[in-house]
């Protein structure tokens, strides 16, 4: 591994609960146990590429905090940067829709661990001694003002140690209760960014800029369209390199079309775009993009047009992939930028 690749990911991660195959919440006797969160799937992912990576979080000192820390090491995300303390898991649950019926989540996260974390629990100086990256999500700060704070402090610290700092905007509206709103906190963390990532509702609802003609339950999504939104997003936060925008068109809850766009340097890369006809799981779709995209990034060296298109292709792989995270290898993903979606068994 080429440590000097090292990336540090930070935020939540909760337990996962949903009923086997495609039963409702009100049919459910049972429920499937895994782990997930926006950071630790970017994590898992560039694990799987072969990225060195750490994780940081806050985790109780109980059996189930054991049981997740357990999850990622199993995964080859490095966990020794975790702090312990608090009180409780996060988890949540997960109804997965199918054709018209869409999916359903629940949140049970209040009073987590780290939405009671504080400044000064994490040594960042000592955290990003030896990184290279550092990745944050917008669900961070939406958990409580404690967490936003600390996010805070990691990005300012990551970006005074030259580390270069990436964001995936990701608004969720039913977190954003702890007083301030997402238009009032974001735009301090994203002015450390060098890369963000979104998807056609993230800019619109944090920072009012809107794609023009846009109807994603239309099935189909103009890349063209998100040129305006990567161009205001650069204008309003002068430090943002790269902006790249996934691209989801949802015909039912089976079956979306999916690509990507990006924006560097006034040139608008755009991606292949796929038919995922049969979806297994689409939860961490973004967070598999954004994996994608770092690996891409850090592999192809000033060729964007290979990171878009290999972050659109393992994401796209991330559909066919029951839990939050992005089981697949480079190979895999390759194959299928090359044009290889037969399915075809491998003997």
């Amino acid at each position: 591994m080429d440590k000097s690749k090292k990336v540090v990911t930070f935020g939540e991660i909760m337990m996962r609960l949903s009923p086997p195959g495609f039963l409702r919440f009100s049919q459910a006797r049972s429920f499937d146990v895994i782990y997930g969160g926006g950071e630790a799937n970017v994590a898992a992912s560039l694990a799987g590429f072969g990225i060195p990576v750490d994780y940081v979080t806050r985790l109780p000192k109980n059996d189930l905090g054991e049981a997740c820390m357990r999850f990622l090491r199993e995964q080859g995300v490095g966990v020794d940067k975790i702090v312990w303390g608090g009180e409780r898991l996060g988890i949540y649950f997960l109804e997965m829709g199918a054709v018209a019926r869409g999916s359903k989540v629940v949140y049970d996260r209040a009073h987590s661990s780290i939405a009671t974390i504080e400044r000064g629990m994490i040594d960042w100086e000592k955290v990003f001694a030896d990184a290279h990256w550092f990745h944050w999500t917008g669900i961070t700060p939406a958990i409580s003002a404690g967490a936003a704070d600390v996010c805070l402090e990691a990005a300012q610290k990551a970006k005074e140690m030259g580390l270069t700092v990436s964001c995936d905007l990701n608004y969720r509206r039913n977190l954003w209760k702890w007083g301030k709103k997402a238009g009032e906190v974001m735009p301090e963390l994203v002015k450390t960014c060098d890369v963000a990532i979104g998807n056609e509702e993230d800019a619109a609802a944090v920072f009012g800029i809107h794609a023009l003609d846009t109807d994603v339950t239309a099935g189909k999504v103009e890349a063209a369209q998100y040129r305006y939104v990567c161009e205001e997003l650069v204008k309003r936060f002068p430090n943002l390199k790269t902006v790249a925008i996934t691209l989801r068109g949802s015909i039912s809850a089976s079956h979306n079309t999916w690509s990507g766009v990006l924006y560097e340097g006034g040139t608008m890369y755009e991606a292949p775009t796929f038919d995922i006809t049969h979806i297994v799981d689409r939860v961490g779709g973004g967070d598999s993009f954004m994996g994608g995209l770092i690996y891409g990034m850090l592999t192809y060296g000033d060729d964007r047009q290979s990171a878009l298109n290999f972050a659109v292709a393992a994401s796209c792989l991330k559909h066919t992939i029951f839990g939050d995270f992005n089981l697949v290898t480079v190979d895999e993903v390759t194959k299928l930028m090359g044009g290889d979606a037969s399915g075809r068994v491998a003997r």
